[in-house]
């Protein structure tokens, strides 16, 4: 089943860095597109650790996130994988110039919607 990438309106201003446009017309769009993978590769990943999320309050839900995207380097970088593997070879080759910047933008952009979709967690 092939996806397309959704259009995102009223992202888009003027004199923002080339980084914050590549972040808002590649990436966020990048994100939604896969944001059932997503929640599911989270799931599974509290599975697999035997994370019972439904008994942890909103704020410790909040930090377990922050703190998997930190701390599991492989979660991290198979999550990173989910939406690199969505670039063109020309957003590749920005992406590389930025990778650093643009991986912490794209695990904050990540982790704040795990966070707004509590509900579809059901790990």
């Amino acid at each position: 089943m092939s996806k397309e990438r959704p259009i995102l309106k009223g992202l888009l201003k003027e004199g923002t860095t080339d980084v914050e446009t590549f972040q808002n017309q590649t990436i966020r769009p990048i994100i939604k597109m896969q944001h059932a993978l997503l929640i599911a590769s989270f799931v599974e990943y509290l599975q697999k650790r035997k994370i019972d999320f439904s008994r942890l309050t909103v704020s410790k839900k909040n930090q377990k996130i922050v703190t998997i995207y930190k701390t599991d380097h492989n979660h991290k970088n198979i999550t990173l994988g989910l939406i690199i593997g969505h670039f063109t070879i020309d957003e590749f080759a920005f992406y590389n110039t930025n990778a650093s910047e643009l991986n912490r933008r794209i695990l904050q952009i990540i982790s704040q919607r795990l966070i707004d979709s509590f509900p579809e967690i059901t790990a």
